[in-house]
């Protein structure tokens, strides 16, 4: 039967429907220019796609994105042509855009389209790779103390079900002092004949240490060696942080699952995530919730089993918020006009000028490491005889967007962007000097 049919087919007999006074500003930005230069290299052009307030400094622009002009467009067109006649909109894209989407992610990533499921965020790709492995009774879960709650609860969550057990261990005693060989030899020794899958965290949003990924991808390889295909080990890795941050393509980090949310470093539109998977690691997901996808939705029509598990078939099906899910490729085009390596130099360059102000102050304590090679994205302190939340407070009331890290212990996170200026991490270095010094 033609697609086309079977789409309409699809949506008809499912049976679906529709559920659903802040102080003076010291460190205010330039208003908006009124004419665009027209090179995307330029930092002025880039920052002029944004609505972000110019009278706040916004350093943690990792939380959750103001979209790009690209991105608004993308949506506004969608939202518009849906509210127009939806029926139509979504019946006729309901498989080809999700398509696009994955097409316009593997591009990105470095991988194949049939490799990328499409999720909400971060916490449910974790949720869903997790949720769907075939684990026994007795094997276990290797995962570090660095790990998100999301990350974390989704192992234990996963365990409850079958059985199997977690176990985390520590890659660094201090932040600060983390070395790629440190972390790498800590995961080498802590692997078990037990271990059938080790998480870890790309870009700790506690401290901003970098995980060297593909090391780690090198450690679990050499376990494999000796171990048959049902006790191999997965590699798992929540990559939000380092997921437009970093010049890598994910595809070759080694891994064989790559969750992230893309509404943070790409940009994408808000409630919108990726996971990227090996081919052959896939089959060993059972998916969770049922995926609006051709191959399922046929096998059920036909009264059979659909056969191993493809990554699409792990997106999550029902009727989503589509006009942000299929604007997805216009965040991954509009960092692909920019180029990833300038992106990457220009944030490490501005964390790196975060870092070198800091350093040279009495009572702030940095727990980012200065190397380049193990830091991305942020930059995590103390001051000392004030809280997290007070130095975020004060220097919110100095209009500057600061962020406590949501774990024991918490620290202040200043993460410059794309959306930040030289001349503003200065004002914002100069901000916390005066706290340390008051």
């Amino acid at each position: 039967m033609p697609i086309a049919v079977d789409r309409r087919r699809f949506i008809l007999t499912a049976g679906l429907s529709v559920t659903g006074g802040a102080l003076a500003p010291s460190v205010a930005s330039p208003k908006r220019s009124t004419t665009l230069p027209a090179s995307p290299g330029d930092w002025s052009w880039v920052r002029d796609q944004f609505d972000a307030s110019r009278d706040w400094a916004h350093f943690a622009s990792f939380f959750i994105a103001s979209h790009p002009r690209p991105v608004r467009d993308a949506i506004a067109k969608l939202r518009r042509e849906m509210d127009e006649n939806p029926y139509t909109v979504v019946e006729h894209g309901l498989f080809s855009k999700p398509e696009e989407v994955r097409v316009a992610a593997a591009t990105y990533l470095g991988g194949a389209p049939e490799e990328v499921a499409l999720t909400r965020c971060t916490t449910e790709g974790l949720s869903l790779i997790y949720a769907g492995l075939a684990l026994s009774p007795g094997q276990e879960i290797l995962a570090t103390t660095h790990d998100h709650y999301s990350h974390h609860e989704a192992i234990r969550l996963a365990g409850r079900r079958c059985g199997a057990s977690e176990r985390r261990i520590t890659l660094y005693d201090d932040p600060a002092r983390a070395s790629e060989d440190g972390m790498t030899d800590r995961i080498r020794r802590a692997i078990g004949p037990k271990t059938r899958a080790v998480g870890i965290t790309w870009v700790h949003s506690s401290t901003g240490v970098k995980v060297p990924v593909r090391r780690v991808a090198a450690v679990i390889a050499e376990a494999n060696k000796s171990r048959a295909a049902a006790d191999r080990i997965l590699l798992i890795v929540d990559g939000v942080h380092g997921l437009g941050v970093e010049d890598e393509a994910v595809a070759s980090l080694g891994c064989d699952f790559f969750a992230a949310g893309t509404h943070k470093w790409m940009f994408g539109p808000r409630g919108t995530g990726i996971v990227w998977g090996r081919r052959e690691a896939w089959t060993q997901v059972q998916p969770t919730v049922p995926a609006f996808e051709q191959g399922p939705y046929d096998a059920w029509m036909e009264g059979r089993d659909p056969g191993p598990t493809r990554a699409a078939w792990v997106s999550p099906g029902g009727f989503h918020a589509y006009e942000h899910m299929w604007a997805l490729p216009a965040a991954f085009a509009f960092h692909g006009q920019i180029g990833r390596a300038r992106i990457a130099a220009r944030i490490q360059e501005l964390n790196s000028r975060i870092k070198d102000g800091l350093a040279s102050m009495p009572g702030i304590r940095i727990h980012t490491p200065r190397d380049a090679r193990l830091s991305s994205g942020l930059v995590a302190f103390e001051v000392g005889g004030r809280t997290p939340e007070d130095v975020v407070q004060r220097l919110a009331a100095r209009r500057i967007i600061a962020s406590t890290s949501p774990y024991r212990p918490s620290y202040v996170r200043l993460a410059g962007s794309l959306l930040n200026t030289p001349d503003e991490v200065d004002a914002a270095v100069r901000a916390v000097r005066e706290l340390g010094a008051s």
